[in-house]
């Protein structure tokens, strides 16, 4: 997810403040992913669960995130896509109900662990983490989709 995140920075970014933001964004969550989860460069030697305020930090940059797509993002991509022609439109259509889906499970992610208060929550956290990277790996791919479409017709 990293490498794909440097990629779409070299690749789109300068070209639109809002997706250089959002990337910034996105990159901000891919660190704290890491971080939760235990990944290099945050191996945990413990193997312990990550503390409440490290999860409500998470939390509360997923969704950030998320909704920087949909309140900004995702509103000026769409509006470009029209623009652009109806293939580009038909792309983001196709593509907005997919990417819906992992906000959804983002969401869900954020309602059961963002206001956690007691160990006994977090039982399942682990796997649930695991998905939310799925879910994470798949909305960046069709997000990229999106500005790679903005980007080859408009710039």
């Amino acid at each position: 997810m990293l490498s794909r995140l440097e990629q779409a920075q070299q690749q789109w970014g300068g070209s639109l403040s809002a997706i250089d933001n959002w990337l910034t964004e996105r990159q901000d969550v891919l660190v704290g992913y890491c971080q939760l989860a235990g990944l290099p460069p945050f191996d945990q030697t413990d193997k312990a669960l990550p503390n409440r305020n490290e999860i409500q930090s998470f939390c509360q940059l997923l969704m950030d995130y998320m909704s920087a797509g949909h309140f900004e993002v995702f509103d000026q991509v769409v509006a470009q896509c029209k623009k652009n022609g109806p293939n580009s439109l038909a792309l983001a259509q196709r593509i907005y109900p997919n990417i819906a889906k992992t906000t959804d499970f983002g969401l869900t992610f954020n309602d059961k662990y963002a206001d956690i208060n007691s160990d006994e929550i977090l039982d399942g956290f682990d796997q649930s983490l695991s998905a939310l990277g799925q879910f994470l790996e798949d909305r960046f791919e069709l997000e990229d989709q999106l500005i790679e479409a903005l980007y080859t017709n408009h710039s």
